[in-house]
């Protein structure tokens, strides 16, 4: 039996990036860029406003108020998408929307608040200064400047500055296609009969959810029987994704075949894992290809995901940060444990007077699924130890999003 440290070194030894591929720049949110992004443009590319107002020579406003307004001649009005056509000169301005080319000769805008229209004529109540509420040639990107490095993540502003630079398509790091395969006579589909002991494979669907969460392309390969001829098919089928992720079978029992199965198609570099749950956990190795035969019961199933898979798929994606985010917090009950297991129980944390506390979500089966559904996170017990008591710090490892958002804007 190998320890969770020395079983994810192995795993994650044996995954490596894919490769490079070119997708529109919708179809790469969340993939890693393959690629240093140079401006060819600046941008913004001219002198514009940034507000709706007045465009003018700032020192015309010298002394203005609203008791003692400077009168200046409006000569032209400046919309959005069009230049300006006449330079503006002592004593003059030009009307102006947010966003239009600033005319020569000024230096400055006045924003429409602080003016009040007489004609052909505008009155200034405020003084202001030079480059007042305009936005500079360059000011946000220079031409020939680096604005998004080679291994960045591309979120919404990487694909807004993509855009502002007229790219289109962009070489991002190729995500792995992930196989998942459910195993046992005993499971039926999600609208299948559950009469005669049949359960519905509840894996096939957490797993795949948890393959689409790490951005990877899903293969939904359905349920295998429990005989080596039916596994064997099935897993041959799946040869064509980069990892391949099965359920259920890999135990002792009489009809535990997936090991073998493993086995047979290449080799198998270790076969349970001293956790829990989560212990008959089978990795191997077919080429470049990664197969976990993971345990059948789903709390078992989705915490060694998240342990070994998860981590795996990120790395092969291209991801340098692959890990869930770990913390300190306070234990809010008592818990008991075997040495010899690094166990990981589902609980809910909160943050109270600037700390974070846990407590589990209750009973911790590995087959009751509403253990997952109730948790946002993870109390890591390592091997050595035989209890975690009340009151005593533990390392729990966030599960989602979920605990960093707030019903509460805090503003």
């Amino acid at each position: 039996m190998i320890t969770v440290k020395n079983a994810l070194a192995r795993i994650l030894e044996s995954a490596s990036p894919i490769g490079l591929e070119r997708l529109d720049i919708m179809s790469a949110r969340g993939k890693i860029i393959g690629e240093d992004i140079y401006s060819g443009r600046n941008i913004p590319p001219f002198d514009n406003s940034g507000m709706d107002g007045y465009a003018l020579r700032a020192a015309d406003t010298a002394g203005a108020s609203g008791l003692k307004p400077v009168e200046l001649t409006v000569i032209e009005d400046i919309p959005a998408g069009h230049l300006a056509q006449k330079k503006v000169g002592p004593g003059q301005a030009s009307r102006i929307m947010t966003g239009a080319f600033v005319p020569e000769g000024a230096d400055a805008v006045l924003r429409v608040e602080d003016t009040e229209a007489a004609g052909d004529k505008v009155k200034i109540l405020v003084p202001i200064g030079k480059g007042q509420d305009i936005r500079y040639r360059g000011e946000d990107v220079k031409a020939g400047e680096r604005v998004i490095a080679n291994g960045s993540i591309i979120r919404p502003a990487e694909i807004g500055m993509l855009a502002a630079l007229g790219r289109s398509f962009v070489s991002v790091c190729q995500a792995p296609v992930v196989a998942v395969l459910s195993t046992g006579d005993e499971l039926t589909d999600i609208d299948g009969d559950v009469t005669q002991g049949r359960i519905v494979s509840s894996n096939s669907y957490s797993l795949a959810a948890q393959v689409k969460e790490c951005g990877a392309t899903l293969l939904q390969m359905g349920i295998a029987k429990d005989t080596r001829e039916d596994l064997s098919e099935k897993f041959r089928a799946c040869l064509r994704a980069d990892i391949i992720i099965s359920s259920g079978g890999v135990s002792v029992g009489d009809y535990d075949f997936v090991k073998d199965v493993i086995s047979s198609l290449g080799a198998i570099d270790f076969w349970k894992v001293a956790m829990r749950p989560g212990r008959p956990l089978a990795f191997g190795k077919l080429g470049e290809k990664l197969l976990f035969g993971l345990p059948g019961n789903p709390v078992s199933a989705m915490i060694s995901f998240e342990q070994f898979v998860r981590p795996a798929i990120l790395k092969m994606s291209g991801h340098q940060r692959i890990f869930r985010r770990t913390v300190r917090a306070v234990m809010q009950e008592t818990i008991k444990k075997k040495s010899g297991l690094r166990y990981f129980l589902r609980g809910t944390i909160t943050e109270e007077a600037g700390k974070f506390l846990v407590r589990s979500t209750g009973e911790q089966g590995s087959g009751i699924l509403k253990s997952m559904v109730l948790a946002n996170c993870l109390i890591i017990l390592p091997e050595d130890r035989t209890e975690a008591e009340k009151g005593e710090e533990v390392i729990v490892q966030i599960l989602d999003n979920s605990f960093g958002m707030s019903a509460d804007p805090g503003f």
